[in-house]
């Protein structure tokens, strides 16, 4: 596979519409969030907030029925679930019957954000298998990525409506080895699973396509930028962008938003959830509307 990378830039974006015009909070998308164990809500919560900030019309998260009514007075523009716990507060692995109607409906589903437990968490990759809408398109971050390796055989019903949001160690559980080389490791993972991987910049398809933001700061190393950027990749895919499109364009305003905060802020120390509040300015500014 070739290593060659084309670039993100602003003017391959805008070349590259998002889907946009539609007329209510349902033909913008229903987006759905599945995650949010007791010791990590708020990274539910960012997911959540990124999906709509980049545009998605209607957000329900289903999280762990000891936060669920802590989330829903934090984030009122959301619907919230309360799904089975551990004794510990992890969201449990079976599966949860009151999410039917919203699998079934969501225009995309991400799964990870907030989970902590990774006996639990591939249980419930199994349960949501058989749930999930079959047009509905899925992003994996987290311990679903931790795990996914040990479920490949069930999900691969997803194959081809899929998008990982690893870092560089869940890539390598992944993998199942060390990273070597990020774009030709990130196509073996794309190729593997059959999704479009994003990492570290990087966006890797299964057909062998490699794309590569231009922009960023290490200070999108901090805690619940990956929450953002999972969140913003499901929001764009509840628009209507392909899944290739979601993960380069989430890719890229993760990216953008850091750079933003970075000349503002100094190249360390923002926060995550400021990069949720500079989604919408770096896509004004890419001229696209929601």
């Amino acid at each position: 596979m070739s290593s060659r990378a084309e670039i993100i830039t602003p003017t391959l974006l805008r070349e590259w519409d998002l889907p946009s015009g539609a007329a209510s909070k349902y033909d913008r998308g229903q987006f759905l969030l599945v995650g949010g164990a007791r010791r990590a809500p708020g990274a539910a919560a960012l997911a959540g907030l990124a999906a709509l900030r980049v545009g998605a019309g209607r957000l329900t998260m289903a999280v762990g029925e000891s936060v669920a009514v802590a989330l829903a007075v934090a984030v009122p523009e959301s619907g919230v679930i309360g799904l089975a716990e551990t004794p510990t507060g992890s969201v449990r692995g079976i599966s949860h019957e009151q999410l039917t109607d919203e699998l079934q409906g969501a225009n995309a589903v991400v799964i990870g954000p907030g989970l902590d437990h990774p006996g639990e968490t591939a249980a419930l990759l199994r349960a949501l298998v058989a749930q999930v809408g079959e047009d509905t398109r899925i992003v994996l971050d987290a311990y679903a990525l931790g795990v996914l390796a040990d479920v490949a055989d069930e999900t691969a019903v997803w194959r081809d409506r899929l998008v990982l949001t690893p870092n560089l160690t869940e890539a390598a559980w992944l993998l199942g080895r060390d990273i070597d080389d990020l774009r030709t490791d990130l196509g073996e993972i794309a190729d593997r699973y059959g999704a479009v991987v994003t990492c570290f910049g990087s966006v890797a398809a299964p057909d062998g396509r490699l794309w590569q933001v231009g922009s960023g700061q290490a200070g999108l190393g901090t805690s619940g930028s990956g929450d953002v950027l999972a969140g913003a990749v499901g929001g764009l895919l509840a628009r209507g962008a392909s899944v290739e499109q979601a993960a380069c364009w989430g890719t890229h305003l993760h990216a953008a938003a850091g750079d933003r905060l970075a000349a503002r802020i100094g190249p360390t120390g923002f926060l995550a959830r400021e990069l949720v509040a500079e989604l919408p300015t770096v896509l004004l500014e890419l001229g696209q509307r929601v």
